[in-house]
């Protein structure tokens, strides 16, 4: 396992599960998707504001990432 860390997020959707949250994330810089798996079903995520996030990198035969740490981005905030 491997840390990885991203930032200006935009939360797109989520589905729930019995083992865990699968939180899909949009990057507004490079408009590219991530799946992240949320197992300890913590994290509260809001349309419209961007977050950071950081985790572990699981991979075994498929990459997962697995969230650990979830906070709004208040640097890259849309100011209205």
């Amino acid at each position: 396992m491997f840390n990885f860390s991203a930032n200006n997020l935009i939360f797109v959707s989520k589905s729930q599960h019995d083992k865990c949250n699968i939180f899909i994330l949009k990057d507004r810089d490079t408009n590219r998707c991530y799946k992240v798996y949320d197992f300890l079903k913590s994290a509260i995520l809001e349309t419209g504001k961007p977050y950071c996030i950081s985790g572990k990198v699981n991979s075994a035969d498929k990459l997962y990432l697995v969230l650990e740490i979830v906070k709004e981005d208040k640097k890259n905030a849309v100011k209205i």
